[in-house]
């Protein structure tokens, strides 16, 4: 991952927890993970969900601008707008900055 202008990056963090059935939901998770790679400041993604339906996505961006015009995108909302309607039972956000990044 690329670190931002100032040595950091932020995350993102997407906790979820689904309805019942698909109703759509997974072309649209690809179809938005697809976009938000086009997107300016984008620096990846990951994410899983359990058999429950709990999930958690976390974005990774390279900069507040990058995740408020991400917000913004017209394509991104209609998927929110859905997601509050359809697909989440709850959901939450987190934004974080990330100072350092280290594995093994």
């Amino acid at each position: 991952m690329e670190l931002g202008t100032n040595g950091s990056y932020y995350a993102v963090i997407f906790t979820s927890q689904r309805t019942e059935g698909d109703q759509g939901y997974g072309s649209m998770a690809d179809r938005m993970e697809q976009l938000a790679g086009e997107q300016p400041g984008f620096l990846g993604v990951e994410s899983v969900r359990d058999a429950s339906g709990a999930g958690i996505t976390v974005s990774y961006w390279d900069s507040l601008e990058a995740i408020t015009n991400w917000k913004q995108n017209q394509a991104h909302l209609a998927a929110q707008d859905k997601g509050k309607q359809v697909w989440y039972e709850s959901y939450k956000v987190r934004i974080c900055k990330v100072e350092r990044e280290y594995a093994y």
